[in-house]
């Protein structure tokens, strides 16, 4: 980087998300990187984080946070606000001088205000899902759990807040649009990554048989699977395989068909990535699942609703080709998909180039993210 001095970025989340993916990249960028978190350091180094960069809380937090982990619907409301108060003011309090404060939509008022009052900083705000009034109008309608008001007001006044609001999607920045336009100029889309190394590419031959399309995730209507299996069941020579927990919507009984597996650790799904011809994701309502990026990078086809984010995952031709983006709850729509997706297996789908590949990395996430960095900070010393 240019300049006398490497600019000073602080990331405040609560447990890893992919910011730890961004500290981690924007250090190799070439920034100087604070990251506050309760994840052990130890387990933040794991994950490819320097431990110069690490910034515990786990002092400040950690009854709340076996409280969360091991009785999580005791008092659910009171400990999400014990939890938002206390490492807003852990982080307000340990705060060293930065140039750019990255923080959780909502987690951090406190802090942002100290990085920007204090030190002058830009504040950055990660939002991962769609305006929260989008949102809870969206989970309402499916009788979901909508946030709570306490959340809906810190992100509200978080998105006033801030100077930039990074989103994972084009469907996000619509949802800002419709319900809040004077914030469309803070709005900055920067698609999530995954890890090559832990879903590399399998071979995938001409198909021959019964097609595997795979669902990773929760069973919940939010998801979309009772569309999901209204659209397989529209096709012939085709069997689901869900792996994740069951929430709120009853698996398919006695239809050989359908097969479910628990949730497993994240390092197990590439095995289930290789033995599948098709991933699917029905959702109503989602930023940008990750598994997405992980199928692709995989090498399946990808057959999602322009709620679940896929569409912008379409970074090179050969992604676009195998990217089908169906309008949320419409199972007609999501069985001309898969359908669509069926068929370019059974004719044969070439590989993923490296190219294509590498446009879908935590590497390309970071340097997407720098650029956006120093492009907006023409005061900053990068």
């Amino acid at each position: 980087m240019a300049g006398s001095a490497r600019v000073k970025v602080a990331i405040a989340t609560l447990g890893r998300f992919h910011v730890l993916d961004l500290a981690r990249e924007l250090d190799r960028e070439g920034f100087d990187v604070a990251f506050h978190s309760y994840v052990p350091r130890r387990r933040a180094m794991r994950f490819g984080l320097p431990a110069r960069c690490h910034r515990s809380l786990l002092r400040y937090v950690a009854p709340l946070v076996a409280a969360q982990r091991f009785a999580p619907r005791l008092f659910a409301a009171v400990q999400e606000r014990a939890m938002a108060r206390a490492v807003d003011a852990a982080v307000s309090a340990t705060l060293a001088p930065c140039d750019v404060f990255v923080c959780m939509s909502g987690a951090y008022l406190r802090a942002a205000r100290v990085a920007k009052e204090r030190f002058g900083a830009q504040v950055w705000i990660e939002r991962g899902s769609r305006h929260i009034l989008s949102q809870k109008e969206i989970l309402e309608e499916l009788g979901a759990q909508p946030p709570t008001q306490f959340v809906i007001e810190r992100e509200l006044a978080a998105y006033e807040l801030a100077d930039r609001i990074v989103v994972p999607s084009r469907h996000v920045v619509e949802s800002f649009t419709e319900r809040a336009p004077h914030l469309a100029g803070k709005l900055f889309v920067n698609p999530y990554g995954v890890d090559l190394d832990a879903f590399p590419q399998t071979a995938r031959p001409r198909h021959e048989g019964p097609c595997t399309v795979l669902f990773v995730g929760g069973w919940s209507k939010r998801k979309g699977v009772d569309l999901l299996v209204q659209a397989v069941r529209q096709l012939d020579g085709v069997r689901l395989l869900h792996v994740g927990s069951i929430v709120d919507v009853p698996f398919p009984a006695g239809d050989q068909r359908f097969v479910h597996r628990d949730a497993v650790p994240q390092w197990e799904l590439a095995k289930h990535y290789a033995q599948a011809d098709v991933f699917a994701l029905a959702s109503r309502e989602e930023g940008l699942a990750m598994v997405q990026a992980q199928a692709l990078a995989s090498g399946l086809p990808l057959v999602c609703t322009e709620r679940a984010g896929g569409g912008d995952l379409a970074f090179s031709p050969a992604l676009a080709a195998r990217t089908f983006v169906a309008r949320a709850g419409n199972a007609a729509a999501f069985a001309r998909g898969l359908e669509a997706a069926v068929r370019l297996v059974r004719d044969g789908l070439p590989p993923l180039v490296g190219g294509d590949r590498e446009q879908l990395s935590w590497g390309a996430y970071g340097r997407r993210y720098a650029a956006e960095l120093r492009r907006t900070a023409g005061d900053f010393r990068a």
